[in-house]
C-alpha cells in the first residue's frame, strides 16, 4: 500500500491515518469539517486533500449511518481500488451498499475493537490498534486484492485480524460493547441526583463500573441506532435477571425462613454465573486469563512517585502485568496494587520494603 484515502479524521479515521503515515504511506484526509482535517494534518496524519488520481485504499471512519452513502459516493467518484469502512456495526452498511447497487466486490467491513472515552483527532493515537482484535467481514464476492489490502492495514496497525459473518459480529458487539455501555451509563446515572455524602464514598469499583459512561452520546446515540435488535435482545436478559435479583432482595426482607434462603440462593446463583462469565474474558494479549498476584503499596500523588516504583520493581527483576490505583478521598495519597506472577510476589515485596515502601495487605 503507497497511498490511502481517509474520510472522517475522527478518533479512529485519525490513528489509522497516524499509523499510515508513519509507514511512509501517502495519506489523504478529509472530513465533513475541514477544521477536523486540518488538525489531523497537522498531527502528521497526512495532508488534508482530495487525491488527485485513485489511492490504493479509501478507509471510511464516520457514524453507522453515513457509512453507506459515504462509500457509495466515494466509489461512484472512483477514489480508491479498494475501500473498508470502520463503523462499529457490519451488517446494516452492508446492506445498504447492496441497495444503492454498489460493487461490493471492491468493499469490506471492518471493525477495529478499539477506542477510548474522549473523541476527536486530538484522542487520536497510532498505538490505539497495537494488539488489539480488528474484525473482517468478507463474503464470497469480495475481492482478494481488497481483503489483502484490508489485512495490510490491519497489519501495518499490528491489530489482530478475525474474521467473522457480519451479522455475527453485530450480535457479538451487542454482547460485549454495546450493551456494558448502557449498563455503564445506567448506574452512572444514579450518581447524578445521589446525595453528596454518598457519592464521597466512591470507591475504585464504581470508578471501574462507570468508566466508559463518560463517552460521547452523540457517538452512541449513532452506534445504538444502527444495531438495536441485538442490543435489545441481551438487555431483556440483562431485565430478566435484575427481575430475579430483586425478588431475591425482596425475599431476604422476609420474615420466614424458607424464603429468606431462596433469596439467598437466587443472589449466589446469579454471583456464581457472573463469576463464571468473568473467568472467559481474555487476559493480557488476548491470551487465556492468567492468575495474578497482587501486592498493594501506599503511594504519595507526587511527581516521580509512579516511575520510581516501577524503576524499583524492574531493579527487583519482575514484570507488572498490570496496574490500578485507589486514590484516597481527601489525602494526597493512595493504594497502588501491582499485579504480578504469584512466584515473582516473594521478591518484589522484599525489594520494595528495602526501598522504604509501605505495603499494605
Amino acid at each position: 500500500m503507497r497511498t490511502a484515502l481517509v474520510i472522517g479524521t475522527g478518533l479512529i479515521g485519525t490513528s489509522a491515518a497516524l499509523v499510515l503515515a508513519g509507514r511512509g504511506v501517502r495519506v489523504h484526509l478529509v472530513d465533513h469539517d475541514p477544521a477536523q482535517a486540518r488538525t489531523a494534518a497537522a498531527l502528521g496524519a497526512g495532508y488534508d486533500e482530495e487525491p488527485e488520481s485513485a489511492v490504493d485504499l479509501a478507509l471510511v471512519a464516520v457514524p453507522p449511518a453515513h457509512v453507506a452513502p459515504t462509500l457509495a459516493d466515494a466509489m461512484r467518484r472512483g477514489l480508491a481500488r479498494g475501500y473498508v469502512d470502520v463503523a462499529s456495526v457490519k451488517g446494516g452498511p452492508r446492506r445498504d451498499l447492496q441497495a444503492l447497487g454498489c460493487d461490493l466486490s471492491r468493499y469490506i467491513g471492518t471493525h477495529p475493537m478499539a477506542g477510548r472515552e474522549s473523541s476527536g483527532p486530538l484522542a487520536a493515537t497510532p498505538d490505539l490498534f497495537e494488539g488489539r482484535p480488528w474484525v473482517l467481514t468478507p463474503t464470497r464476492d469480495t475481492d482478494t486484492e481488497v481483503l489483502n489490502l484490508a489485512l495490510e492495514l490491519v497489519a501495518l496497525c499490528r491489530a489482530v485480524p478475525i474474521v467473522m459473518d457480519a451479522d455475527a459480529h453485530d450480535r457479538a458487539v451487542a454482547l460485549v460493547s454495546h450493551t456494558p455501555q448502557l449498563l455503564s451509563s445506567m448506574v452512572a446515572a444514579r450518581l447524578r441526583d445521589a446525595d453528596d455524602t454518598a457519592v464521597r464514598l466512591c470507591g475504585q469499583g464504581i470508578r471501574d463500573v462507570t468508566r466508559i459512561a463518560a463517552s460521547d452520546p452523540r457517538m452512541w446515540i449513532d452506534i445504538l441506532a444502527a444495531n438495536p435488535g441485538p442490543v435489545a435482545d441481551v438487555l431483556a436478559a440483562v431485565a430478566a435477571d435484575l427481575d430475579e435479583t430483586v425478588r431475591s432482595l425482596r425475599a431476604l426482607q422476609s420474615a420466614d425462613e424458607k424464603e429468606r434462603a431462596e433469596g439467598t440462593a437466587g443472589i449466589d446463583d446469579v454471583l456464581r454465573r457472573g463469576n463464571a462469565g468473568r473467568v472467559r474474558v481474555p487476559g493480557k494479549h488476548g491470551a487465556a486469563p492468567a492468575v495474578y498476584e497482587t501486592v498493594r503499596v501506599l503511594i504519595g500523588d507526587q511527581p516521580g512517585e509512579l516511575a520510581r516504583i516501577f524503576a524499583d520493581a524492574g531493579r527487583a527483576a519482575v514484570n507488572i502485568e498490570d496496574v490500578r490505583i485507589e486514590h484516597a478521598n481527601g489525602q494526597q495519597a493512595g493504594l497502588i496494587q501491582l499485579m504480578v506472577e504469584p512466584q515473582a510476589v516473594p521478591a518484589l515485596t522484599a525489594a520494595l520494603r528495602e526501598r522504604g515502601w509501605s505495603l499494605r495487605n
